[in-house]
């Protein structure tokens, strides 16, 4: 194969970006549910829920770390690997980035303060006014990256006159067009897949008999908050689907096999394209395209064909946005069931056939985190700053771009093989039920 340094600097940059986001939807997402664990054990005076607070903190602490190492490769690998987008670019995502930073030591500062402190309050609501900062500063983090990612979808505050950038304004580069939907659906989405893996875990341990309350408080807390936060992931793709109508629209044609300007125009599912661009085997639901779109049946949605073929996005994202849809369904309904189920029964009980549910729901809901990313980086191809510059124009020219991808994908390999026996190595060291009795929460005996 002939090197090519655009092909492996996009391959570098995917992998890291894949293995990064693992990290960064658990420093988003478990800030939140350790405060709601925490919340909850005091407003209930349950120690279950400070123990399940106290649990995941230690857990969290360790991803954090390695999100660290990974986010640092990101900004090294943006300079190194696309010096011609940093040129443009670097100065319209220079305050994001600071800021970003500045949100990571605020969250970094009281993370440690709240890991050394417990038990340390006469109050208890001291410890947990602790998290506050922890929460704002990881869902700030997240807010000021998405903000740059917003910016190469729809570039604004900025002229380019000769290949250099004048007439620079931070503030709208930052709050562009692509913003409020993007940051509140990485927020709600990394919220929902967080929930849902906890959750998997809690229902895991159940169907291996551990069958013990502080599993069950923690099956309902989670998926409670499950349910709300996926609610709200689908209603902010539908509000994603209206932007992309009016500022993306040849995405979302690429998403929807929609090659011809019309109104009442159906959302395909599924499918296959022939020679011609025919779709075949597709499920075809009449007008809902032009509502996704306009909410309004009658909507005109922009096909491909207006647009220059090598403008195009890759038309394999319709099944990435197929995956996307089918998977959000299935999430919202594992946690519809869960809470009817409850409900009828009005205890904390689950059936087996329910928790096996959520058990694919954690692992699925964090591939749909990665499927997401994908759609949204090839359905901005072939611009790595739309309207302004291609990705073949902003890649490196040197040499051993393809060496670098091995070593680093020999690194993720050795972190992510780490980061699964510490995890399991700590929570094996400190079994749930004696650190009970330790605590004081159970007495000593058999264990459940």
């Amino acid at each position: 194969m002939q090197y090519d340094p655009v092909f492996f600097s996009r391959m570098l940059t995917e992998l890291t970006l894949s293995f990064h986001i693992i990290f960064a939807t658990i420093g988003v997402g478990v800030p939140v549910m350790i405060a709601l664990a925490e919340w909850r054990g005091i407003r209930t005076n349950d120690p279950h829920y400070l123990l399940l607070a106290r649990r995941w903190t230690r857990g969290f602490v360790i991803t954090v770390a390695v999100g660290v190492v990974t986010g640092t490769a990101i900004g090294l690998q943006l300079s190194l690997l696309w010096p011609s987008f940093m040129k443009i670019a670097g100065q319209a995502i220079a305050l994001p980035l600071f800021l970003e930073t500045f949100a990571f030591f605020i969250e970094a500062i009281f993370l440690g303060i709240y890991l050394y402190t417990w038990d340390r309050f006469k109050k208890k609501t001291t410890h947990l006014l602790l998290m506050i900062p922890i929460v704002i500063g990881s869902s700030a983090s997240a807010f000021f990256i998405t903000t740059l990612n917003a910016f190469m979808n729809t570039p604004r505050g900025f002229t380019l006159e000769n290949g250099v950038i004048k007439n620079l304004q931070p503030l709208v580069a930052m709050f562009n067009p692509a913003t409020p939907t993007k940051v509140s659906h990485v927020l709600a989405s990394s919220y929902t897949t967080c929930a849902l893996i906890l959750a998997a875990i809690a229902a895991w341990q159940l169907l291996r008999g551990k069958d013990h309350v502080y599993h069950k408080k923690a099956l309902k807390l989670t998926m409670t908050a499950a349910f709300v936060f996926a609610v709200s992931t689908a209603a902010i793709g539908d509000l994603s689907g209206k932007f992309l109508a009016k500022y993306q629209p040849e995405k979302l044609a690429a998403a929807e096999w929609h090659f011809e300007t019309e109104t009442h125009a159906p959302l395909i599912l599924g499918g296959a394209l022939d020679e011609n661009n025919e779709v075949k085997y597709g499920i075809s639901i009449p007008y809902m395209l032009s509502v996704l779109a306009h909410n309004d049946p009658g909507g005109k949605v922009i096909g491909l064909n207006d647009f220059p073929k090598d403008e195009w996005p890759p038309l394999v994202i319709h099944y990435l946005f197929n995956f996307k849809i089918a998977s959000g369904m299935f999430l919202v309904l594992v946690g519809l069931l869960y809470l009817f189920r409850r409900r009828l029964s009005r205890t904390l009980e689950a059936p087996r056939w329910l928790l096996r549910m959520i058990v694919v729901a954690g692992p699925l809901a964090m591939l749909t985190i990665e499927v997401g990313w994908f759609f949204a980086e090839l359905g901005r191809q072939p611009w790595i700053l739309r309207g302004f510059m291609k990705v073949a124009d902003a890649a490196t020219t040197s040499d051993h771009v393809d060496m670098m991808l091995v070593l680093f994908c020999f690194l993720y390999l050795l972190l992510g093989f780490t980061v699964v026996r510490v995890l399991g190595k700590l929570f094996r060291k400190h079994d749930v039920f004696e650190e009970m009795i330790t605590l004081g929460i159970e007495k000593g005996g058999r264990r459940p």
